[in-house]
C-alpha cells in the first residue's frame, strides 16, 4: 500500500497520463504534419489561430510561440470571428483551428466562409473523422486515451497534447527557416535574453571626455585624479600616438600601495598592465562580460579595428544594462 499522501498519488497519475498521451502524440504524426508545415512555410501572408474556450487559450499560445520563433501569427477568438473579427482573415493567411471534439459549432460555423475563401486550414483535433478534421487540408491527430481528470471531463491530458503539437510546429518551421538565436532577440528586445544577444559594447561604454585616459609618464597621483573624476575604477595609458599601451585599475592600486613608490613622482607607465585585455568596437556587450569573468576584470578598455582605444567599461556598465 503507497504511503504518498492522497494529493501526491493524484499528481503522480496526472502526469502520468499526461506523458502517456504525449508519447501517444508521437506515434500519430504522420504526412499530414508534413503538409501543415510546408503550407506555413509557402505562406505569404500570416497563421490565424483559432479555438475555443481550454482550446482558445492553447491556440494562444501557440500564435505566440509562432510569433515568437519566425512565424508571422496572431490569435483570433472564433465568436468574434463570425461578428466582424473574419475581416482579419486574408486569403494569403493560414488558419490553424483548434478543436478536440472538432465539432465546435464557433468554428465549424467559420468553415464554409474559410473554403469560399480558399483559405488554407490546419485543424488540430482529437477526432479524426469529425467535421474540422475532414475539412482541413492538413489534418493533425491530437487524440487522446484519457484525460487526466478522473472524471475524463475536463480538458486536460487533450490540452497538454494540442500544446505539444503547436510547439512541435513551431519547432519544425523554426530549424526549417534557419531560425538563430539572435532572431530570436529581435522578436524579444525587452527581455533578458534580448540585452545578451543584441546589446554592443559600444550601447554602453564610456567615449570621448568620458573615456579616463593618462599618458604614460603621468604620475600615479594624477592618474588616480583621472580615475576618481571618471569613476569607472580604472584607466587607460595612451600615448602620443593614441595607442593603447596599458592600463591600471583599482586592482592595480592596491598591489601598488604594497611597494615604497612616491605616488606624486613616479610615473604611471611603471606600474600599469601591460597586454590588457580588450574589447573590440562593435562586439556584444555579451562578449566584454565574457571576457570580464573569464580574465577575473571587473573593467575594460574598448579598441577600434587598429586597435586604438575608443571607450571603457566596467561590470557596473553592464548590470545596469542588464547583461549580467
Amino acid at each position: 500500500m503507497s504511503n504518498l499522501h492522497p494529493h501526491l498519488v493524484s499528481a503522480e497519475r496526472t502526469i502520468g497520463l499526461e506523458r502517456n498521451a504525449i508519447e501517444q502524440l508521437q506515434r500519430q504524426l504522420d504526412d499530414h504534419f508534413v503538409r501543415a508545415c510546408d503550407m506555413i512555410l509557402n505562406c505569404k501572408g500570416r497563421v490565424v489561430v483559432v479555438g475555443m474556450g481550454k482550446s482558445g487559450h492553447i491556440g494562444n499560445k501557440i500564435a505566440a510561440t509562432l510569433a515568437s520563433t519566425g512565424t508571422p501569427a496572431f490569435f483570433v477568438h472564433p465568436a468574434e470571428a463570425s461578428h466582424g473579427d473574419m475581416g482579419m482573415i486574408t486569403k494569403e493567411d493560414v488558419v490553424i483551428a483548434l478543436s478536440n471534439s472538432g465539432s465546435t459549432s464557433e468554428i465549424v460555423t467559420l468553415l464554409p466562409l474559410i473554403k469560399r475563401l480558399g483559405i488554407a486550414l490546419i485543424s488540430i483535433t482529437g477526432n479524426p473523422q469529425s467535421t474540422l478534421a475532414r475539412s482541413a487540408d492538413a489534418a493533425l491527430d491530437a487524440r487522446v486515451a484519457e484525460e487526466a481528470c478522473p472524471l475524463n471531463l475536463a480538458p486536460t491530458s487533450s490540452t497538454t497534447a494540442a500544446l505539444v503539437l503547436g510547439d512541435a510546429l513551431a519547432i519544425a518551421l523554426l530549424e526549417a527557416r534557419g531560425f538563430t538565436a539572435e532572431d530570436f532577440a529581435f522578436s524579444h528586445p525587452g527581455g533578458a535574453l534580448g540585452r545578451r544577444l543584441l546589446l554592443k559594447v559600444d550601447d554602453i561604454m564610456h567615449s570621448g571626455a568620458r573615456l579616463p585616459k593618462v599618458s604614460p609618464d603621468t604620475s600615479i597621483k594624477e592618474a588616480l585624479l583621472e580615475m576618481t573624476r571618471q569613476g569607472l575604477g580604472l584607466t587607460a595609458i595612451i600615448d602620443e600616438h593614441g595607442d593603447l599601451q596599458g592600463i591600471f585599475t583599482d586592482g592595480d592600486l592596491r598591489r601598488t600601495l604594497d611597494k615604497p613608490l612616491d605616488l606624486a613622482n613616479t610615473a604611471i607607465a611603471e606600474v600599469m598592465t601591460r597586454q590588457c585585455k580588450t574589447a573590440q568596437l562593435g562586439h556584444l556587450a555579451a562578449e566584454a562580460l565574457n571576457i570580464m569573468e573569464q580574465s577575473k576584470i571587473a573593467g575594460l578598455i574598448v579598441v577600434d579595428e587598429h586597435n586604438k582605444p575608443v571607450g571603457a567599461l566596467n561590470m557596473h556598465d553592464l548590470l545596469r544594462a542588464g547583461v549580467v
